[in-house]
């Protein structure tokens, strides 16, 4: 996934992971483009959860808004 296609369609992606992980606040789901490996680095330090699961699910996330 490049950034062109998280920034496409962000706050539809944002929401998705928002109610997969409630407690992810606004600033924690900050998208910077170019900064995708510090996105997944916050998520992981929030909800404990692996790289490659936080990969993963907003990949799909981002999958299902029609940004890829």
């Amino acid at each position: 996934m490049n950034t062109l296609e998280i920034k496409g369609d962000w706050a539809i992606t944002r929401e998705k992971l928002q109610r997969r992980w409630a407690l992810l606040t606004d600033d924690d789901l900050q998208y910077v483009e170019g900064q995708y490996e510090e996105l997944i680095a916050r998520i992981q330090k929030r909800t404990g959860e692996t790289r490659a699961t936080v990969d993963a699910i907003i990949r799909d996330s981002a999958s299902g808004c029609g940004c890829n």
